[in-house]
C-alpha cells in the first residue's frame, strides 16, 4: 500500500542569510516533516512560485498542508495595513491562495496551521484582526514568548461531536504563536474551538463533503511531547 503524499506549502527566507551568502532559501519547519513521516505520509514541499502551477502541484499529491509564517496581507480582505502589522509576503499569499482553491476544486483534504488557517479564512471570504489589540475582549496571552514552545500556553474549548473533540476532548491546552486572528469567519467555514477570551482556535468546513481542518496553534512544535498533537497529523495523513 502506497503512503499518502502530503503537499506542504513552503516559506522563503529572504534576508540576513549569511550562511547562505545572502541568497533566499526555501524551507518548512522540521516538525511538519517529522509529524507527517511519523503519521506514515510522504511530505512534498511546494516552493513559492507562479499561482498558475497550483493545478500541477495539487494534482501530484493526495492532501495539502499550510504552515505558519508571515502576517496575511490585509489588502486581500480590503483593509489598509495597520501600524501593528508584521512582515507580509504577497507572493506567498497569492501562491497559497491558488493552492487552496485548487485543492478545493480537486476535492483534496486541507489541513492548516496558524497563518495557514488565517489565509484559508481570507481566501474563502473572511477577515482578520490585523493585531489582537483590535479585539476588545482580549485577555488571554496568545504569543508564547518567552515560554518554550513544547509547553502549552492557554486552554481551548472544543465543540462536541467534532473530529477535533474526538482527538483532543472538549477541553485542552495548546501552545500559541500569533498576534493576528480570525475576525469575520468565512460563510463556508464553522468555528469548532475557542480560547477563553473568545478567539477562534479551530475551524472546519460547513459542507461535510469538503474536508478542511484548521487550527490556530502549532502542533508541529509539540507533537513529540504531546500525543494529542501527533494525533492531528495521524488523522490528517491516514483518515481525513
Amino acid at each position: 500500500m502506497s503512503k499518502p503524499k502530503i503537499g506542504i506549502a513552503a516559506n522563503q527566507h529572504y534576508q540576513d542569510n549569511q550562511a547562505f551568502f545572502d541568497q533566499p532559501f526555501t524551507y518548512v519547519p522540521q516538525g511538519f516533516i517529522n509529524g507527517v513521516h511519523q503519521a506514515g505520509g510522504l511530505p512534498f514541499l511546494f516552493p513559492i512560485g507562479d499561482p498558475e502551477l497550483a493545478h500541477e502541484y495539487i494534482s501530484g499529491v493526495d492532501k495539502l498542508l499550510l504552515a505558519g509564517g508571515q502576517d496575511v496581507t490585509p489588502f486581500l480582505y480590503d483593509e489598509e495595513p495597520r501600524p501593528e502589522l508584521g512582515a507580509t509576503s504577497i507572493e506567498r499569499d497569492r501562491f497559497e491562495i491558488a493552492l487552496i482553491k485548487e485543492a478545493l476544486k480537486q476535492n483534496k483534504p486541507i489541513f492548516t496551521v496558524c497563518r495557514g488557517t488565517q489565509l484559508l479564512n481570507v481566501t474563502l471570504g473572511g477577515t482578520l484582526y490585523q493585531d489582537l489589540s483590535q479585539y476588545d475582549q482580549w485577555r488571554v496571552k496568545h504569543d508564547m514568548y518567552p515560554t518554550f514552545p513544547a509547553f502549552a500556553l492557554h486552554s481551548i474549548t472544543v465543540k462536541s461531536n467534532t473530529v477535533l473533540a474526538q482527538l483532543f476532548g472538549e477541553k485542552a491546552q495548546v501552545n500559541s504563536y500569533h498576534h493576528q486572528a480570525i475576525q469575520k469567519i468565512a460563510e463556508s467555514l464553522t468555528p469548532i474551538a475557542w480560547s477563553e477570551d473568545g478567539i477562534i482556535e479551530a475551524v472546519e468546513s460547513r459542507d461535510t463533503s469538503t474536508r478542511i481542518l484548521g487550527v490556530q496553534w502549532h502542533p508541529e512544535l509539540t507533537h513529540t511531547s504531546d500525543p494529542k498533537e501527533q494525533r492531528l497529523f495521524d488523522y490528517f495523513v491516514q483518515t481525513f
